[in-house]
C-alpha cells in the first residue's frame, strides 16, 4: 500500500520517492497544498472506488493516516 500510495503522490508534488514515508505529513513534509490534497484523494477514490467524506480529508494528516483510511474503506 505504501509504495502505490508513494507513487501516487509523486505524481501530484514534486519530492524524492524516498522522502515519503507513514510518518511523512502531506503539507509539512511533502509540499502539498489543499488543493494538491483534493486531487490525490480524488485520485484515491477513483483507484480504490471509494469515497472520501470531505470532513474527513482534514484527518488525513499522515500517508499513514491515508494508508488506514484506504484500508477500512477497502
Amino acid at each position: 500500500m505504501l509504495n502505490e500510495l508513494r507513487d501516487l503522490i509523486c505524481e501530484y508534488v514534486e519530492v524524492d520517492e524516498s522522502k515519503v514515508g507513514e510518518d511523512s505529513k502531506f503539507i509539512e513534509d511533502l509540499g502539498f497544498n489543499s488543493y494538491d490534497l483534493m486531487c490525490l484523494v480524488g485520485a484515491l477514490e477513483e483507484k480504490y472506488d471509494m469515497e472520501v467524506n470531505e470532513k474527513e480529508v482534514a484527518n488525513l494528516r499522515t500517508v499513514k493516516d491515508a494508508i488506514r483510511y484506504i484500508e477500512a474503506a477497502i
